[in-house]
């Protein structure tokens, strides 16, 4: 059985295009994590608020952020995907938010595949609604639970590149050192 951090190649385009595992499908009110042990999914919990989330939401894989989770991305989409979906995403912007203290770092992507989003290559191109609900939901999603997050203003794509490469690197070092 193959591993969905460690065994999906990240793909032959990165940073611009990459392989997203999605772990949350668009639509979904519950909060699914990758196991990073089994490389399944598993259920954390009903998210708190009555929101749901505005994208299909993944990872990198073979990534690794600085709140050492694999690295998040947000993958509009027409459809809802399934969880552990390899899904073709290219990436149009960067939101940052600091979570418990950490740097928590979003890429905003779209599907390769998809007609209705493909034609998008910057997060300003993107309805302004659009993109006020994705950052919107961040701010709101772990209220309810008494927990503070920062989110910051979405950032354009260019912004997005170094953090993919980092995460990519990041990971690979690790991997090396036999972790």
């Amino acid at each position: 059985m193959s591993h969905s951090w460690h065994d999906i190649s990240p793909g032959e385009h990165v940073p611009k295009e990459f392989n997203s595992v999605v772990e949350i499908p668009l639509g979904s009110s519950v909060k699914y994590e990758l196991d990073k042990k089994t490389g399944l999914i598993r259920m954390d919990r009903p998210l708190y608020s009555a929101v749901y989330y505005p994208a299909n939401y993944g990872f990198v894989p073979q990534s690794l952020a600085e709140d050492d989770d694999p690295l998040d991305v947000l993958v509009l989409a027409q459809d809802a995907v399934a969880p552990l979906t390899i899904l073709p995403a290219r990436a149009i912007g960067l939101m940052t938010m600091i979570d418990a203290g950490k740097k928590d770092h979003k890429i905003i992507a779209i599907a390769t595949g998809d007609p209705e989003f493909n034609s998008y290559h910057q997060v300003s191109e993107l309805p302004q609604h659009r993109r006020l609900v994705l950052r919107r939901f961040f701010q709101d999603y772990k209220k309810l639970e008494n927990k503070a997050v920062e989110v910051e203003d979405i950032a354009p794509v260019e912004m997005a590149y170094p953090v993919i490469e980092d995460a990519l690197s990041r990971y690979s070092e690790l991997r090396r050192r036999g972790f």
